[in-house]
Formats: C-alpha cells, sequence, structure tokens
C-alpha cells in the first residue's frame, strides 16, 4: 500500500517548462508516474513531453483532478507556488526546490497545514512507491517493491541505502527524503505516524544527519508508540561544530545536533544505529528478517 503516494496518484508539475522540469517529468513519465498536467503561468496551451501546460494549478485540479504537485520552481517563487498548489486542494506537495528563504517558508507552511495539505521538502529529492509511482528525483532503477520504509534527511545517502537494500532482497514500500533546509513540511515523526498505520510497511530505515533535534524526538516516538523494527544511520560524524555540512539544516550549534548525542539517542530508545554506512544492508537484513 506504501504512504501518501501510489499507482491512483495523479501529478501535476509546477514549473515543467524550465530545464529541471521537463528533464525530471521525462524521468517520472518514464517510471510510469502519472502527470496528467505541467504548469507554468503564461504558457497555458503549449505541451511538454505530451503533457499540456496550464496556466494555474486549480486547472489541473479541476480537468485532470490532480491531486500532487511536484514542484521545481526557483527559491523566489517557490513558495507562493506551494501555496498556490494548498490553495488549489492539491493533497500531497512535494518541492524539489531548495534555498528558500526562510520567511517565505514560514508563511507557506502555516497556509499547507491550514489548508490540510502534506508538504514534503524543500530541498528533497521526493518520494517513491517502488513500482507504482515516483514524484520527484530519485534514480528509480535502484529502488525494489517490498515492505521497508525509508525516511531520510539526506538525497545520496538515501540512494546508497536503498540500493544496498535492494541488492539483499529488501524491497521498500515507501521512500520519503524529508528536506535539507533548516524549515521543513513534516518530520520523522509525522511519516512515522503513516508508516505505523501502513499494513505493507514491515520496517523502517531512517537517515538522519547533523543539526536540529528531529531524531531525537524520532527515537522517544518509536520507543512509545511505533511497534516496528527500525535500523538508523546519522550522517556528519566528523562535522566540526558552527560549520554547515552539505544541507542548510545541517549545522550544529548551541551545543545541539551532534552527530553522538543522536546516536546515544537512538540506541539508548532501543534502536539499532548503524555507524558505517556500507553495513546498512547487512545490519537491515538481520533487523527485519
Amino acid at each position: 500500500m506504501g504512504i501518501l503516494v501510489d499507482e491512483n496518484t495523479k501529478v501535476v508539475v509546477q514549473g515543467i517548462t524550465g530545464n529541471e522540469g521537463t528533464f525530471h517529468a521525462k524521468q517520472m513519465l518514464a517510471y510510469g508516474t502519472d502527470i496528467v498536467a505541467g504548469v507554468t503561468p503564461g504558457k497555458g496551451g503549449e505541451e511538454v513531453e505530451g503533457i499540456p501546460v496550464l496556466n494555474r494549478v486549480k486547472d489541473a485540479v479541476d480537468i485532470y483532478s490532480a491531486n500532487t504537485s511536484c514542484i521545481f520552481v526557483p527559491p523566489p517563487f517557490a513558495a507562493d507556488a506551494m501555496i498556490e498548489a494548498a490553495n488549489a486542494g492539491i493533497d500531497v506537495i512535494v518541492c524539489i526546490t531548495e534555498g528558500i528563504p526562510t520567511l517565505d517558508m514560514i508563511k507557506a507552511i502555516t497556509f499547507i497545514r491550514k489548508c490540510g495539505a502534506v508538504l514534503i521538502g524543500p530541498n528533497t529529492p521526493g518520494i517513491i512507491s517502488p513500482g507504482k509511482t515516483k514524484v520527484g528525483i530519485m534514480p528509480g532503477h535502484v529502488h525494489k517493491q517490498g515492505s521497508i520504509g525509508v525516511l531520510s534527511r539526506s538525497g545520496t545517502l538515501t540512494y546508497e541505502v536503498v540500493d544496498q537494500l535492494t541488492r539483499v532482497g529488501l524491497g521498500q514500500s515507501t521512500c520519503i527524503g524529508l528536506g535539507g533546509d533548516p524549515i521543513v513540511g513534516a518530520s520523522f515523526v509525522d511519516h512515522l505516524r503513516r508508516f505505523k498505520e501502513d499494513t505493507e510497511t514491515k520496517g523502517v530505515v531512517l537517515i538522519g544527519e547533523i543539526g536540529g533535534t528531529a531524531e531525537e524526538e524520532a527515537a522517544e516516538y518509536i520507543e512509545e508508540e511505533f511497534d516496528k523494527p527500525v535500523a538508523a544511520f546519522i550522517a556528519g560524524q566528523t562535522a566540526p561544530p558552527g560549520r554547515r555540512m552539505g544541507h542548510a539544516g545541517a549545522i550544529i550549534s548551541g551545543g545541539k545536533g551532534k552527530a553522538e548525542d543522536k546516536i546515544h539517542a537512538l540506541k539508548s530508545h532501543g534502536i539499532t544505529v548503524v555507524v558505517n554506512l556500507g553495513q546498512m544492508g547487512k545490519t537491515a537484513l538481520q533487523v527485519f528478517t
């Protein structure tokens, strides 16, 4: 079954006429994603890879029953694109764009939550339910349909972990990149709650990184309420305090967010932590079988 997206997902690509929007729309189509429309204001009536281009997201909802948006819009306009999607009635908003101004994100997230939509990202590789649909930029070929959920703050590490899972025969139910910007739409706990209710998901791999307290909060939730096995990895174990590593949200500040603190929190709540990423596949096989 997976969570949030499946074979019934109908996608509208905002910013489809840009280079990235066009390229990744083509990749999503090749995977089997049902892209019903694209949106670029002022370019309505055009086509991209046979996909009709509209001026408004609301038209994609009204005419083609779009329920999910994938956003490839430059940072200064991305928050407005998210707000437009939520206002049009889109259920799941996937924002690939990174570096959106913080004040814009605060405004956008407040509005999106008021509308009851789910935001994945920004600065995310997206979401994929293998064998069903992918909404984003992840390489579909490394994924395999199965029963392991994957939640990650890192895009490239997600691909590495998924490849290891696939190679040891552990398929995935849904894989989600939470996003690497300081403010993102949903936390580990938000998605763990969804995986808890998903009968197809038998276990979860959690990929965290330095900065913030999301992993510590997830550890508490897992021990208290999550009844499925979890394996975790924390990136940035050698990162010096005060220096941003990779993502805008991956920075140790105020004495919080260090890798060792996160690893300790996860272990103290009974979660298996892989220190060497190269051992994730082997360890996952032991945890989940």
